[in-house]
C-alpha cells in the first residue's frame, strides 16, 4: 500500500483538523511577517505560530494511530470529536485574542478575556481525558508488531504526561499570590516561566526562558514522545531483522525518553534554565545517557552473540 493510500485509511475529523492547523500556520506566518506588535516580550503571533505546529504534528500522528484500533471504533469515534472539538476551541480563542492583541492564556481580566481562557482550560481537561480513553484502548489492541506496538504505548503516556504539565502553569506566581492576599486581582494568574516573570529573555523561535525555569520545555517533549518513539521504531525497523532487539531498543529508548522528560520538569520546578544546568542537572543526565547507551549495546551484543 502506498503512502497516500494509506493516509486515505486514517480518521477524517483527525486529518481535517491538521488542515485547519495548516490554516493557521499560514495566518499566523503572515502574522509574523506583517504585524509587528509585540506581546509579553514575543511576537504577538508566534504564539499561534506554535501551537499550529504542534496540532498539526499532533493531529496527524493520531489520525494514523486511530486507523489501527480494532475494536471499539465507536467509542473512540465519540473521544474524536471530543478532541477535535476541544482544539478547534483553542485554536479560535488563541487566534481571536491575538487579532485583539491581549494574552491567551493565564488572562484571568474580568469579563471576556477571564472567560476565553476559562473555556480554554475546560477544553484542554477535556482532550486530556478523551486521550486517555484513546491511550488505554490503544494500549489493550494488538497493533502492529511488537516494536510499534510498544512505541505507540509508551509513546501515548508520555504525551499524557506531557500534557499534564501543563495543568501546572495556571498555579500562581509567589508575586501573584502576594496582590491576591492584599485583595488585589492581578490581570494574569499563572505563568510558562519558573522563578522569573513571563517575557524576558529567551531563547528564538520556541521562546523558552534562559534565565529560569520553562514549564513549556517538558510539555514539549512529553507531547511529542508520540512521534519521536514511533519514528524510533521506524528507523530500527531498517537496521535490525529481530523483533526481539527492536522490542528491547524500543523499551530502552522509552525508559530514556522518561528520564529525560523528568529530568527537564525536575529543572524547570528548580527554576534553572535548560541552557544553564547545575552541576546536579548535568550529572543526572549523565546518568541518564550512559546508561542507555550501555543498555543499548547490551541489547544488540546479546542477540549478535545468539547468532554465533
Amino acid at each position: 500500500m502506498s503512502l497516500r493510500q494509506e493516509i486515505r485509511t486514517w480518521n477524517r475529523p483527525l486529518l481535517v483538523l491538521a488542515c485547519l492547523a495548516v490554516v493557521q500556520l499560514v495566518l499566523s506566518t503572515g502574522g509574523l511577517l506583517f504585524d509587528d506588535r509585540v506581546l509579553i516580550g514575543d511576537p504577538i503571533w508566534l504564539k499561534p505560530f506554535k501551537f499550529a505546529v504542534s496540532i498539526a504534528v499532533y493531529s496527524a500522528t493520531l489520525a494514523w494511530m486511530i486507523s489501527l484500533l480494532h475494536k471499539g471504533k465507536r467509542v473512540a469515534t465519540v473521544m474524536i470529536w471530543v478532541t477535535v472539538a476541544a482544539m478547534v476551541l483553542e485554536m479560535v480563542a488563541l487566534v481571536l485574542q491575538t487579532v485583539r492583541g491581549v494574552p491567551s492564556h493565564f488572562n484571568s481580566s474580568p469579563g471576556f478575556d477571564g472567560f476565553v481562557f476559562s473555556v480554554m482550560g475546560s477544553a484542554i481537561a477535556a482532550l486530556w481525558v478523551a486521550n486517555v480513553v484513546i491511550a488505554v484502548m490503544l494500549m489493550t489492541q494488538r497493533v502492529l508488531d511488537a516494536p510499534m506496538r510498544w512505541a505507540i504505548r509508551i509513546g501515548l503516556v508520555l504525551a499524557l504526561i506531557g500534557m499534564a504539565v501543563a495543568f501546572l502553569m495556571p498555579t500562581p506566581t509567589p508575586e501573584q499570590l502576594e496582590l491576591l492576599r492584599n485583595d488585589v486581582e492581578p490581570g494574569m494568574i499563572g505563568s510558562h516561566s519558573v522563578g522569573v516573570p513571563d517575557g524576558g529573555p529567551s531563547m528564538p523561535i520556541t521562546g523558552w526562558s534562559t534565565v529560569g525555569g520553562d514549564l513549556r520545555i517538558p510539555h514539549f517533549i512529553g507531547i511529542h514522545a508520540m512521534q519521536a518513539l514511533p519514528l524510533l521504531a521506524l528507523l530500527l525497523r531498517q537496521r535490525f531483522e529481530s523483533d526481539l532487539v527492536r522490542t528491547r531498543l524500543v523499551l530502552i529508548g522509552g525508559v530514556c525518553y522518561a528520564g529525560l522528560l523528568a529530568l527537564l520538569l525536575w529543572q524547570a520546578l528548580r527554576g534553572q534554565s535548560l541552557i544553564a544546568p547545575d552541576g546536579l542537572t548535568l550529572g543526572a543526565l549523565a546518568v541518564l545517557v550512559i546508561g542507555s547507551a550501555g543498555a543499548g549495546a547490551a541489547a544488540v551484543r546479546t542477540r549478535e552473540k545468539a547468532l554465533v
